[in-house]
């Protein structure tokens, strides 16, 4: 068979994913508010989507072009065009979501009005308004001689481009930026007579009504007018090789790279007029290449991740109160719970607070000597880092690995690297050319005169606002040879150079493709002698070709596969004689599904582990990821069970086919089964009969 055949382009499987978060802003069993805010996710999804993946099929393209290898370009070129003629196919399911959701609104007494709904009480509200709380945030760019509007852009931002016409034709051309970082693109209007009704109005409409007062004074005009538009540039950037350049000065001028990059997407009002469309992509610098969509009147609807609910409490989705877990709770210190038992917590069901626990008293307990951890993404007002800058000042060593190459979240982690180094925390920066994704903290405490080793070992970022929203498995353990381990991980970070053994951990680059293919290997010859041969995988993305051949071989000698699949999947399964024995779903639902979790039947005497690293050629060869085994039988259980739990899942569960049709999962005669709900539920009763 041939390449496209064996394996899912993986730029369109993203697309495939972003289009089953769609489906849930369509789903009318979502509360309505819910819905609006799935449309939010997609659109930050989709600027994403074309920051890295599409600018990199761009940079393929101009490669191949370059290189005079036409095959290659021509292929990257077709990928292109479907890329765009999917985009195309989900804008257009984008808005016709987007009308009904409006519509769903107004039924629950929530009008999302514009401005020429507006009656006269709300136009001279509307007017003060401006005047009074939004012009001081206005700074208009007008368009004249050599002004680079690429470079005057920013990336996140919301625009309007403002047409001024003088004698019956086009004068002047100017960008107003719709200030959303320094105030709520959703304004509620008071009411004049009813409370029942609530009209929300956004800002953009706001400043389109009051244009006048922008410009009145400055320029002359007989008509102003604006249609909206929103630019999305390569967030890709290079790291020049100069030796003389600390790596925090490289990235920060990489950075400014980025801010300065050139765009790969121009989406705009379908209503913009040929001679002003023409004039923006002038400016814009656009190439063929570029994907220029067409929509309706509003453009960046990432901001819809934070519609406000202005009715009743039913119109979002109710809250899951985290439980507290008696593991920890019935213990005076987090170090006598982990030396009872190995504790394994999973996000956000559990509180988050237990892992916060576990830095704060370790940064004041005096027989802690040392705290390392490593950070990728914090919260913007970090506990952790808190706690850290206590530590020191507490008398302990600590080390932290901050990676500054993580994508979007670099300036603030030069940030919180600047503050941990003033506040005397050793702070480690890795490597230039593989990032730093392990989620370890490795908490050395002497006991009875000997250095004793409590681990955490996770699946998500040490992150207490996004463990609110992403599902995250944390273990603790006191085992100490995975502890000595662990430190070996840091020790590497900071001596690459030093040969690293790991007998239990699966570590990349070191070890990690060859132990999972070993596994995997190990279930075939089991198939092949009659033995229990199954493997069970829940990853974010299935990309790495390898590893999906080991897959393939799995399948073709016997073993059943099945796996959770979030976002890109590039196996096909139910292909005849290669993938027939292989079965995946993806669940989108409220919580964004995050770990990654591998299942090997082994015989009878399962083998599982918890992992920071997706299946994808980069945590397996360019990056620095932690698998974890889980030793003990009871949390090995535990993690089967909530696998199967999903697996069961008959509400919010597609099937991942080899077309990547997104269909759901057929119910048959079973009963509704909404995973996460039944995991909450599941994780309650485990802590009731504790």
């Amino acid at each position: 068979m041939t390449d496209p055949e064996l394996y899912y382009p993986k730029e369109l499987s993203w697309l495939a994913f972003n289009q089953r978060v769609l489906q849930e802003a369509a789903d009318k069993s979502n509360p309505i508010v819910e819905r609006i805010r799935f449309m939010g996710i997609y659109s930050n999804n989709m600027d994403e989507f074309y920051r890295v993946r599409v600018a990199d099929v761009k940079r393929q393209i101009m490669i191949h072009v370059n290189n005079e290898d036409h095959e290659s370009a021509e292929k990257t070129k077709d990928l292109m065009e479907k890329i765009q003629q999917k985009v195309l196919l989900l804008t257009k399911r984008f808005e016709k979501v987007y009308d009904e959701v409006v519509s769903g609104l107004a039924r629950y007494n929530i009008l999302m009005i514009d401005k020429h709904q507006l009656d006269e009480y709300q136009q001279n509200w509307v007017h003060h308004f401006f005047e009074n709380k939004v012009l001081r945030h206005i700074a208009p760019v007008l368009l004249k001689g050599q002004v680079d509007l690429v470079d005057r852009l920013n990336d996140s931002g919301t625009y309007l481009f403002v047409t001024i016409e003088r004698d019956n034709k086009p004068n002047k051309y100017a960008v107003v930026e719709v200030p959303t970082e320094q105030m709520s693109r959703f304004v509620l209007i008071p009411p004049q007579k009813s409370r029942k009704k609530k009209h929300i109005i956004l800002l953009d409409d706001i400043i389109d009504l009051c244009l006048d007062k922008i410009f009145k004074g400055f320029v002359k005009f007989d008509r102003i007018y604006a249609h909206s538009f929103k630019m999305t540039r390569d967030a890709q950037y290079s790291i020049n090789d100069e030796i003389d350049e600390s790596y925090v000065d490289k990235m920060s001028e990489s950075m400014k790279q980025r801010m300065i990059a050139e765009p790969v997407r121009f989406i705009y009002n379908s209503d913009m007029p040929d001679e002003t469309l023409k004039v923006l992509r002038k400016r814009l610098r656009l190439s063929s290449y570029d994907s220029a969509i067409a929509g309706g009147t509003y453009r960046n609807f990432k901001d819809f991740i934070g519609f406000p609910n202005v009715g009743r409490s039913y119109l979002e989705n109710p809250k899951l109160p985290a439980i507290i877990t008696k593991n920890f709770n019935q213990f005076d210190t987090v170090f006598d719970a982990i030396t009872h038992q190995d504790i394994l917590l999973y996000y956000p069901y559990h509180r988050f607070l237990h892992l916060t626990e576990f830095v704060r008293q370790a940064a004041f307990d005096p027989s802690v000597k040392h705290i390392r951890i490593n950070i990728y993404r914090v919260a913007k007002n970090s506990r952790i880092v808190s706690s850290l800058i206590d530590a020191v000042d507490n008398g302990k060593k600590v080390t932290v690995v901050v990676e500054i190459q993580a994508r979007f979240d670099e300036e603030a982690n030069i940030e919180w690297s600047k503050t941990m180094t003033d506040a005397g925390i050793k702070v480690v920066l890795g490597f230039q050319s593989l990032k730093i994704h392990s989620k370890l903290c490795i908490v050395s405490r002497e006991e009875k005169g000997e250095l004793v080793h409590y681990s955490h070992f996770g699946t998500g970022n040490f992150n207490e606002k996004t463990a609110k929203i992403y599902t995250d498995f944390s273990l603790f353990t006191r085992h100490q040879e995975l502890g000595e381990e662990a430190i070996s991980v840091f020790e590497f970070i900071q001596q690459p150079y030093r040969r690293s053994k790991f007998q239990h951990l699966q570590v990349s680059p070191i070890n990690s493709r060859t132990k999972i293919q070993l596994l995997v290997r190990q279930e075939i010859q089991n198939a092949k002698e009659g033995h229990p041969a199954q493997i069970t995988l829940k990853i974010n993305n299935l990309v790495d070709k390898l590893l999906i051949d080991e897959l393939y071989r799995a399948s073709q000698g016997g073993v059943k596969v099945r796996a959770i699949v979030r976002g890109m999947c590039s196996l096909r399964p139910g292909l005849k004689g290669i993938s027939d024995n292989i079965s995946i779903i993806s669940v989108v639902d409220r919580f964004l599904e995050h770990p990654r979790v591998m299942i090997f039947e082994n015989a009878g005497d399962k083998r599982v582990f918890i992992s920071s690293a997706d299946w994808m050629a980069r945590n397996m060869d360019n990056r620095i990821e932690v698998g974890c085994p889980i030793y003990d039988e009871g949390l090995k259980e535990r993690i089967s069970e909530l696998l199967d739990i999903q697996f069961r899942d008959t509400v919010k569960a597609r099937v991942i086919d080899k077309e990547q049709t997104n269909k759901y999962v057929r119910r048959g005669n079973r009963r509704n089964l909404r995973s996460q709900i039944e995991t909450y539920h599941y994780l309650k009763e485990l802590e009731a009969e504790k």
